[in-house]
């Protein structure tokens, strides 16, 4: 993933667009940034009045919070021999909550819950 530009080079590059100072290609050659730079911060501007980068990253939390794992505890307790292609397939039916395999195995390690007798994911 690319950096974020600095508010301060944002600033300058933007005073010289507004300013006229010369064509997009000209300023992004001047300021050593890319032309799509330029043209998105004024893009950027015209649409939202700011030029502040817009957040990186996303929500990174769980689909799965306690209430699921209390779901997820009482069917590990009915059948202790559970795969977890068969946990993830009830827990859908339970809850609505689609999680993927690799998911649900990290958050079983996670919350320090074993299933299939003595095996962690498999």
């Amino acid at each position: 993933m690319p950096k974020v530009y600095s508010l301060d080079l944002r600033k300058k590059v933007f005073s010289a667009w507004q300013a006229g100072e010369g064509s997009q290609r000209e300023l992004a050659k001047r300021f050593n940034v890319s032309l799509s730079f330029v043209r998105d911060l004024s893009r950027r501007y015209r649409e939202t009045g700011t030029i502040v980068p817009k957040l990186q990253g996303g929500d990174r939390r769980s689909k799965l919070q306690e209430k699921e794992r209390k779901i997820v505890e009482k069917i590990i307790e009915s059948k202790n021999d559970i795969s977890l292609r068969e946990i993830k397939e009830l827990l859908q039916n339970q809850t609505g909550i689609v999680v993927s395999l690799s998911t649900l195995c990290r958050t079983l390690q996670k919350w320090q819950l074993r299933y299939k007798k003595n095996h962690y994911c498999q």
